[in-house]
C-alpha cells in the first residue's frame, strides 16, 4: 500500500502577523514548523504501517527552501521518504494552484491513500484535500475523527453534532484527519537519527510537466505589522458583519464609550 501524506510548512506563531489586501499571510522571516494538523496525518499513516508490512509512506510538500524542514519532521514522525516541490513560480499560489500541483505529485508517485490534516494553521481553509481528490478523480472523506483502513476500502467516523457517524469509500481515496484521531507519539532518538538517512526528492514544475499558469498562481504581497504595545487591547472582528458589530459594541460599552 502506498500512502502519500500532504504536509505544509507554516509559521510557528501568528502573533504579529496579518493578511494583506490580497489575503496573503505575512511570515516576516519568522521560523516555521510542520503544520500541527499534518502531524496527526503522518501519525495515522505510521499506525497503518505498524499493522501492515507493505506500506510505503511518502510525505509531500511545496514551498520555499525552508519548507524542507516540514518534510524532515515528517520523516522523524514515520514517513519513509519525502518530495519537496520547489519552484519560484509557485510563490503566492492560491489553494487551487496548490491543489493542482499536489495532485500532480500524487499522481506521479502513485497512491492507494492520501492523508492530510484537516486544516493548516495559517490559512485554515480546509479546502485542499477535497480539491486534490476532485483533481485525482477519487473519493474524499474529510474531518475523520477515527480512521480505519481495510483491504479495499477506508472507513472514518466523524462527529457531525449528533454523535459519531460512519462513512466509507473505496480505495484509492483522500482522507483528512482531525486532532481527535489520536495524539501523535513522541519520536524516539532512533527515529530522529534514522530520519537523517531518508531521501527527500526535490521536484520543480518542469519535472511535473506543469507551468505556474496551470494552477492560476498569482504573485502576492506580504506585510508585517507591529505587535500592539503592552497594555493595549486588540479587538478581533469576525467576517460576519453582525458578529463584528456586536463585538465592537461590547468593547465600546466596556470602556464606557457608549
Amino acid at each position: 500500500m502506498k500512502i502519500v501524506v500532504l504536509v505544509k510548512h507554516v509559521p510557528c506563531t501568528l502573533r504579529g502577523m496579518t493578511f494583506g489586501a490580497d489575503h496573503t499571510l505575512e511570515r516576516a522571516g519568522r521560523p516555521g514548523q510542520l503544520n500541527e494538523a499534518d502531524e496527526y496525518a503522518v501519525d495515522q499513516a505510521r499506525r497503518i504501517a505498524r499493522r501492515r508490512r507493505d506500506v510505503q509512506i511518502t510525505a509531500v510538500t511545496m514551498g520555499p527552501p525552508a519548507a524542507a524542514a516540514a518534510l524532515r519532521k515528517a520523516l522523524v514522525l514515520g514517513a519513509d521518504d519525502g518530495v519537496h516541490v520547489l519552484d519560484d513560480r509557485l510563490h503566492g499560489s492560491p489553494a487551487l494552484a496548490t491543489a493542482r500541483v499536489l495532485a500532480a505529485v500524487v499522481d506521479r508517485l502513485g497512491f492507494d491513500l492520501v492523508l492530510a490534516g484537516s486544516a493548516s494553521s495559517d490559512a485554515a481553509m480546509s479546502a485542499v484535500p477535497a480539491m486534490v481528490a476532485e483533481l485525482l478523480g477519487v473519493p474524499v472523506l474529510c474531518f475523520a475523527d477515527i480512521l480505519r483502513v481495510r483491504e479495499h476500502k477506508v472507513e472514518i467516523a466523524r462527529d457531525d453534532g449528533a454523535g459519531l457517524q460512519t462513512y466509507a469509500a473505496a480505495l484509492p481515496a483522500v482522507v483528512s484527519v482531525t486532532e481527535r484521531c489520536g495524539e501523535p507519539l513522541l519520536p524516539t532518538l532512533t527515529a530522529s537519527l534514522d530520519a537523517h538517512h531518508k531521501l527527500v526528492h526535490t521536484w520543480s514544475l518542469d519535472d511535473l510537466g506543469r507551468t505556474a499558469s496551470d494552477g492560476g498562481a498569482t504573485t502576492t504581497v506580504v506585510r508585517a505589522v507591529p505587535v500592539p504595545p503592552a497594555g493595549r487591547t486588540s479587538v478581533l472582528l469576525a467576517d460576519d458583519p453582525t458578529v463584528a458589530a456586536i463585538r465592537m459594541a461590547d468593547f465600546l460599552a466596556l470602556h464606557q464609550f457608549l
